[in-house]
């Protein structure tokens, strides 16, 4: 009879193939995103179609239930954060879910958004939805289904955020939203009040292209994305894709009159890029590869590119070095003064795009959506007269065109609801460990002005990359930071924010 460690050996013999299909695939799901003729369409879909069902099959075999069964009564005496308790804990939890999903569904899936994302793009160039919105449908019932077969007591979209971030609920995320809607809609309402406190216009200034993503790439090297073990390129949609711990790579899109699209968005990706080039080598090949969940992946991108990013500290570093790409754009403008333009808040129509303040209210709208097209209180034909009506309600915009509305986002072309609402536990999370590391190192802010960003990275490595999906959010959070999880420190942190640069405090006074 095999012994525990041959056993563990069998099971991560099985884990390795099923990762190996699926980096396979994200390889050409990135190739679809920035290389791929757009005759390949066709060819892409069954291409993924057929990797990611044989990693599903291979995955959910009798054979590693077995072991599984074999190695939870023989592991249950070690400590909860060992890699091999870990692994059987994790691989369990998503061996169970993938089980409950036939895998011609989950064919289905993988055919669906490669077929549908050069529809959308289409769809979103013309803005006109109804290109769309049979694609939509068809992904909308997808969702449906996997929800169904997964199952669920309340909300079908508990099922999906079963799957993408653990231990939540529908009923926790909408109690979270009224918290941040209660401090945010005051918050946004103060900053019109004084919207001429703040100017922006140096943004729009013309900035050649080519010395954007040149400089933005320089910066992310900085922080410390190993461009060694990654790549940059070009892409509609910014994304961030790992294929190992040796290939890890970001897109941005740049634009010559607006300087924010470029440069945050790659300090953006760079932020999940790190996150995923952190994780320990040891757990590589298996389900613990990756990061804690979307929400816990989103804290890092939106540390690095808001709480780091958008800093005065960071700013003070890195604006000499600005001024000299681009002399004429900044001429006759300060450091603090360009600081205070990439933080001007103000409700605007794309989310990738939207201030500190009101982000998190493009993320309460697609939840809300989201669940009402899988419960079927909302047909995809009326989605967006009721985007638009619930922009209006939100964010006081009247929505132009479908390009700027219910089609911004590349993410529904894919089956993958139940992932937005990671984008505002991220912000919640991001605040929340940058509290703590504050605490641990007092002297942050002076080390980040000169350009010292090791600390920082180190104690992320340490706190939050190194241990892979070991542990669910919570657990991450406990361990991080003492506490679970809670939208406090970032309330305090944009009123303290935007009260000082918007002058709210004395404005009180």
């Amino acid at each position: 009879m095999a012994n525990t460690s041959e056993k563990l050996q069998e099971l991560k013999a099985v884990l390795a193939e099923v990762t190996d299909l699926n980096r396979a695939a994200l390889l050409l799901e990135w190739d679809q995103e920035t290389y791929m003729p757009r005759g390949g369409v066709e060819s892409r879909a069954e291409q993924l179609s057929t990797l990611l069902r044989l990693a599903h099959v291979r995955f959910t075999s009798d054979e590693v239930g077995r072991l599984l069964g074999e190695l939870e009564d023989e592991l249950g005496g070690r400590s909860f954060d060992s890699d091999e308790a870990s692994l059987v804990r994790v691989t369990r939890r998503d061996y169970d879910q993938a089980r409950k999903l036939p895998p011609d569904l989950v064919a289905e899936v993988a055919r669906a958004g490669p077929t549908a994302r050069p529809v959308w793009e289409r769809a979103r160039h013309d803005e006109n939805f109804g290109l769309f919105a049979p694609y939509l449908e068809k992904n909308v019932e997808l969702n449906r289904r996997i929800a169904d077969a997964i199952g669920y007591q309340d909300r079908p979209y508990d099922a999906l955020l079963d799957r993408t971030e653990p231990g939540m609920t529908t009923d926790q995320l909408e109690a979270i939203f009224a918290e941040l809607k209660m401090a945010i809609v005051p918050l946004v309402a103060d900053i019109a009040r004084h919207a001429d406190t703040v100017d922006d216009k140096v943004l729009y200034r013309a900035f050649d292209p080519d010395l954007q993503i040149s400089y933005a790439l320089e910066v992310v090297k900085r922080l410390g994305y190993d461009i060694e073990r990654g790549r940059q390129d070009l892409s509609t949609h910014p994304f961030e894709t790992s294929i190992g711990p040796g290939d890890v790579r970001i897109t941005t899109r740049v634009s010559r009159d607006f300087f924010n699209e470029c440069f945050f968005g790659l300090v953006h990706e760079a932020g999940h890029a790190m996150y995923n080039q952190g994780i320990a080598h040891e757990i590589d090949r298996t389900p613990l590869w990756d990061g804690a969940s979307p929400g816990v992946h989103e804290s890092q991108s939106r540390l690095w590119e808001n709480l780091v990013g958008r800093g005065l500290p960071f700013w003070r570093h890195f604006y000499p070095s600005l001024t000299a790409v681009f002399p004429e754009p900044l001429r006759g403008v300060d450091a603090e003064s360009f600081y205070r333009a990439v933080n001007r808040a103000y409700p605007s129509f794309i989310r990738v795009e939207a201030d500190e303040v009101t982000y998190n209210m493009h993320i309460l709208l697609r939840f809300e959506l989201e669940n009402e097209l899988l419960e079927g209180t909302l047909k995809v034909k009326d989605l967006p007269e009721a985007w638009n009506a619930r922009f209006k309600s939100y964010l006081g915009l009247n929505v132009p065109n479908d390009r700027e509305g219910a089609l911004q986002d590349i993410h529904w072309s894919y089956v993958s609801f139940g992932i937005f609402p990671g984008y505002t536990i991220g912000n919640l999370i991001g605040a929340q460990l940058m509290e703590k590391m504050r605490v641990d190192i007092p002297d942050l802010d002076a080390q980040v002005e000169k350009g010292q960003f090791a600390p920082v990275l180190g104690w992320l490595r340490k706190s939050v990359h190194r241990h892979g999906r070991k542990f669910t959010p919570n657990e991450l959070m406990e361990r991080a930071t003492g506490k679970p999880l809670t939208a406090a420190p970032w309330i305090s942190y944009v009123q303290r924010k935007y009260g000082a640069l918007y002058g709210l405090e004395a404005a009180r006074r």
